[in-house]
């Protein structure tokens, strides 16, 4: 009896040393590892000094984000970087971002190059390289064409290596900013080479006077920039062949040529171009028949004032437009002085029911014809600037409203000073409905 008690009070004393102790180290390894993957990187590291147990803990977590400005030096950067990648016990990783800033002295930057292959290794998902160097881009070619586990891809300012085998059948979503490619070919290759892509942002660097050819049978998603040239010593181009393609968003001022070939017909597409620079002459016209052609099957358009201006007032007063039959949103930005296009725009668009309108510098203008969808199935139009009852002004809305025979509402943005919105809304007043169902909402 007595040697029950003792043992009873020994099994209590064992439990209560036990809570004593800590906690979260009588988790295992895994889980542990689960808690400091959501620490900062500091914090995860600092595990290391509780006991021995803890010391490489921190090297099994799946993520490494590094930041060369977060050291004292670059040595202290490269040494910190090797343990990770160099370190037998390191895990599978699930995300990896280097952004490495460095200057003219450091230029020499291999051991990205082992660290990158260390991480397709240990089967990477998410990547993310933004390179800040004087030299402008990383200086040894990266390769980095083959893994059968990235599913994100970021790469900013990187010379890419020449494309011979690429195989990347699980990347999703790439953003290339800036980089350099040694060849049209490299460009190409990466992203047909990805069978289950679906969204891509591409921002071309200023210097590269390539023409970007662009083929995906499973692209849906689609973000291209490309500024202004220094120097220009061809005709650069892009070409897009993406049946898939829904969402296209294009601020290219540079390219002379932009085909779009195979576009879906419910596409969203939001576009600043201006076809290369100079007089608009036979080669220029050429140019954007040939890219209106590619998208007459969109069903919502954004058009920036430039581009509004080139297609509007240059292209058809030398060619007809095609018709847009699948459109049923537009939205436009552009000049008083350019609206007076608005009709010859709108003719081609003839199912289209909403349009909204940005407006530039105000002067004078006339509409000579309604358009048929003003007719048939122009039923939403929304003013997206604050009006403020000039002239130019109340007649586009006289415009609307006298003319658009199904027109269902007419929204429009006051600037908030009493006296130029009570001159505003007697205007209105005036205004014979050509619907006896708009309705006019003022914001």
């Amino acid at each position: 009896m007595v040697g029950q008690k003792e043992e009873k009070h020994a099994c209590f004393k064992g439990l209560r040393l036990r809570f004593k102790e800590d906690i979260i180290s009588q988790l295992p390894d895994p889980l542990i590892c689960h808690i400091l993957y959501h620490l900062p990187l500091q914090e995860a590291v600092k595990t290391s000094v509780l006991s021995t147990r803890w010391r490489s803990l921190w090297l099994w977590v799946p993520r490494l984000e590094l930041n060369s400005q977060d050291f004292t030096d670059l040595n202290a950067f490269v040494s910190f970087g090797n343990i990770f990648f160099n370190s037998d016990r390191a895990s599978c990783i699930h995300k990896l971002k280097l952004t490495i800033t460095i200057g003219e002295i450091d230029n020499d930057a291999s051991y990205v190059s082992s660290w990158i292959d260390a991480a397709i290794k240990r089967k990477v998902q998410h990547l993310d390289l933004h390179w800040c160097g004087v030299s402008n881009f990383f200086t040894k070619p990266l390769k980095l064409y083959n893994s059968e586990t990235l599913v994100d891809l970021k790469l900013s300012q990187v010379l890419l290596d020449d494309a011979t085998l690429v195989y990347l059948p699980c990347l999703k979503t790439m953003h290339l900013e800036d980089n350099w490619y040694p060849n049209e070919a490299t460009f190409e290759k990466l992203v047909s080479s990805c069978p289950v892509l679906e969204e891509l942002n591409l921002t071309i660097h200023q210097e590269d006077t390539k023409t970007f050819r662009l083929q995906s049978r499973s692209l849906k998603k689609l973000n291209l920039v490309r500024a202004h040239f220094h120097f220009r010593s061809s005709d650069p181009g892009v070409v897009i062949d993406a049946p898939l393609l829904c969402c296209l968003s294009i601020y290219d001022y540079a390219s002379e040529s932009f085909i779009v070939n195979n576009l879906e017909s419910n596409a969203k597409i939001d576009i600043s171009l201006l076809f290369g620079s100079g007089f608009f002459d036979e080669r220029k016209r050429s140019n954007v028949h040939s890219f209106l052609l590619g998208i007459t099957r969109v069903m919502d358009m954004t058009l920036c004032a430039n581009t509004f201006e080139i297609i509007c007032r240059q292209y058809s007063e030398l060619d007809l437009l095609p018709r847009f039959g699948y459109m049923s949103h537009l939205h436009v930005t552009s000049r008083i002085s350019d609206l007076k296009w608005l009709p010859t725009f709108l003719d081609s668009c003839p199912n289209s029911w909403f349009c909204d309108y940005e407006k530039m510098i105000s002067e004078e203008m006339s509409f000579p014809f309604v358009p048929q969808c003003m007719l048939s199935s122009l039923e939403y139009v929304d003013f997206k600037v604050r009006i403020l009852g000039l002239t130019a002004e109340m007649k586009l809305i006289r415009y609307f409203i006298e003319n658009s025979a199904i027109l269902k509402r007419l929204t429009l943005r006051l600037v908030g000073n009493s006296a130029r919105d009570n001159y505003t809304l007697k205007e209105l007043l005036r205004i014979p409905r050509g619907s006896t169902n708009c309705e006019v909402v003022i914001l």
